[in-house]
């Protein structure tokens, strides 16, 4: 259709990880084309590195070296180790949404959304924040310097029709007159 490439998240399981041949379908699937590879996100839960972190790296860097971008979904929810964030080969932390809404409704609710935000960006990663509803969430990770956010407040789900009128209109809106 002549639009701009539209990152894309898929989330994969630690089984897809580990299955031989996983990185070269990947490869196969983006083809020739670079841009198809950048607008590629694959999403892992934090939990799937524990069982055999040395794969996991060694499948993630080869991901990366595709130009495919990594990302630990749902961090702070499970074993939330930021000693794993330095060995393994991501680019992104998304903090999980449970995280976004208590931060607003507890006076301790802010300060593990902060921390996250805080040690990702020290380790030069892209923060994302998952599960935005409110204004006031949203004006509060603003204010933290997290680099993106989604959910509720920016769009519900869209039927593929509606995504697509979506998209014309985004694109249309981002090149130059």
């Amino acid at each position: 259709m002549g639009l701009n490439p539209v990152r894309i998240a898929v989330n994969i399981s630690a089984l897809q990880l580990r299955q031989r041949g996983f990185v070269e379908m990947i490869k196969q699937l983006i083809g020739a084309e670079r841009q198809y590879a950048a607008a590629l996100d694959l999403e892992l839960t934090e939990s799937l590195f524990m069982d055999d972190i040395n794969v996991s790296i060694g499948q993630l860097r080869a991901l990366r070296e595709l130009g495919v971008t990594i990302a630990i979904d749902d961090f702070g929810t499970g074993f939330s180790a930021l000693s794993y964030l330095t060995r393994l080969p991501i680019d992104t932390i998304k903090i999980d949404g449970s995280l976004v809404r208590d931060m607003t409704g507890s006076p301790n609710g802010l300060a593990p959304v902060s921390t996250i935000i805080g040690r990702g960006h020290v380790l030069k990663l892209n923060v994302v924040a998952e599960g935005v509803e409110t204004e006031e969430q949203s004006r509060s990770l603003q204010l933290l310097r997290c680099d993106e956010m989604q959910g509720y407040l920016y769009s519900r789900p869209l039927p593929a029709e509606q995504l697509e009128a979506h998209l014309i209109t985004v694109d249309s809106l981002a090149k130059p007159n």
